[in-house]
């Protein structure tokens, strides 16, 4: 799979613009504050349904105008497909996929998969655990559809049972009526943890793998799940049935549920060293480009078509070496590129973009 062709008209710098992408590496070359961010931006928009930079969706529409539209032409092993999104100030955006609009945002994760990698990703690993949670639900729900919808169920199912610890008078009052919710969201997190369970053992091989290869063999980086961990779904649901009562006067004090999905995490080391806390800020952002790195080979796994790849600015964290061991590791993937430094082509199917005042042009 391939983006064939990105049309934008009056998003975020961009009036108009048409550019044709070469179906392997695609490098934009300019200084900062030209559009190439801005570009990536408009292509994981057009995958995930929302940006990766702002909650906030009329930000990316010009600022002197009130509606945006982003084109994807795709090209998919057996076919091609359009992806257009609409973006309205007055308005909710729109979404249509080969010109019939989609109702719901989960119809259009995983019909064109992206993993993206900006300098702020490092966030995965040195911030909260509620990273590296939405780390795993994005792929898992371009991965798994259902998955996506699992998210949305347990998220409702849960704000009802904190309002109901906050709304009962008294613990023997709550026991009354709280087990509706706790058999509801026992079933629901034991198959979020369980989809959770099975990406983590697929990704950790790959991972380890990408980040030995990226560091030349100079570092081990090791991954792991931090929740309920066991094989099957009603052995994780038995256990979470579990510990809400067991946690439930806890639960009660506090005002909100204190376990469950929404409270996992991963363990991420490199050489036996927990990088979430004693990481230094280049080992984080090697390991959190190697996880990125590693969804490659898990999405073409999955879905049999190859994902594509959006890195902004990454070169510029690495030396040369590393930076030659991953355009290596990611040659066969249509990899889209953004950097300030003068990039040559590596291959006669590669393309170098020049990028000025929201206008690009192909140089190479």
């Amino acid at each position: 799979m391939y983006i064939k062709e990105v049309s934008l008209k009056n998003f975020r710098n961009y009036q108009t613009c048409l550019v044709k992408l070469a179906p392997c590496l695609n490098i934009f070359k300019g200084n900062n504050a030209q559009g190439k961010t801005n570009f990536l931006e408009s292509i994981y928009l057009s995958s995930i349904g929302r940006s990766p930079k702002t909650k906030k969706e009329k930000e990316l529409i010009n600022w002197d105008s009130k509606i945006a539209r982003v084109k994807i032409t795709l090209q998919k092993k057996y076919f091609e497909q359009e992806i257009e999104t609409v973006l309205n100030k007055e308005t909710n955006k729109a979404v249509k996929i080969n010109g019939l609009s989609i109702r719901k945002i989960g119809d259009l994760i995983g019909e064109m998969p992206v993993v993206y990698f900006a300098p702020d990703e490092i966030g995965l690993i040195k911030d909260g655990p509620s990273d590296r949670r939405r780390f795993m639900d994005i792929d898992i729900s371009q991965l798994n559809k259902n998955y996506f919808y699992l998210l949305c169920k347990y998220e409702k199912l849960l704000d009802e049972r904190n309002k109901l610890l906050k709304q009962s008078k008294s613990i023997e009052s709550l026991q009354e009526t709280v087990d509706l919710w706790d058999s509801q969201l026992a079933d629901v997190s034991s198959k979020i943890i369980f989809y959770r369970l099975d990406f983590i053992k697929q990704i950790k091989e790959p991972a380890k793998q990408t980040h030995s290869f990226i560091t030349n063999n100079k570092e081990n980086l090791e991954i792991s799940y931090q929740g309920i961990n066991f094989e099957s779904k009603e052995k994780i649901k038995d256990k979470i049935y579990k510990l809400y009562k067991e946690k439930l006067k806890t639960d009660f004090d506090l005002g909100f549920t204190s376990i469950g999905p929404h409270r996992d995490d991963i363990e991420i080391k490199v050489n036996n060293v927990d990088i979430r806390i004693y990481g230094s800020q280049g080992q984080q952002r090697l390991a959190t480009l190697s996880l990125k790195i590693a969804e490659l080979s898990i999405f073409e796994k999955n879905i049999g078509e190859k994902p594509i790849l959006l890195l902004d600015d990454v070169l510029s964290e690495l030396d040369t070496k590393r930076c030659n061991n991953l355009i290596n590791y990611i040659k066969d993937y249509q990899t889209i590129i953004t950097t300030t430094k003068y990039f040559k082509k590596i291959s006669q199917n590669d393309a170098v973009f020049s990028v000025k005042n929201a206008q690009i042009e192909r140089i190479l």
